[in-house]
């Protein structure tokens, strides 16, 4: 355990922002999970395709994604849709 009083809150503000970048992943993952679902049964819904484009954007202007591997993310999203759109 730390024993100075900055040191603490630094662990306590790592913790935090550690919690905070989890729940962003979490949500990116639940949301191309669901897609992979719709995708899989031919019933996509647009707008949850624009929410997880839009969830990607944030979450790499806040600077809990790097933004090549929100790129990564967002063109092999693009190409599922589209190859599915296509059938």
């Amino acid at each position: 355990m730390a024993n100075k009083k900055a040191a603490m809150k630094d662990i306590k503000q790592s913790a935090k922002r550690r919690a905070r970048n989890e729940k962003t992943a979490v949500e990116i993952k639940k949301l191309l999970k669901d897609i992979e679902k719709q995708l899989t049964a031919d019933k996509l819904d647009e707008k949850i395709v624009a929410q997880a484009m839009k969830l990607i954007d944030r979450a790499v202007a806040k600077g809990r994604l790097k933004k090549n591997t929100a790129a990564r993310k967002k063109s092999r999203l693009a190409k599922k849709v589209k190859k599915t759109a296509k059938k």
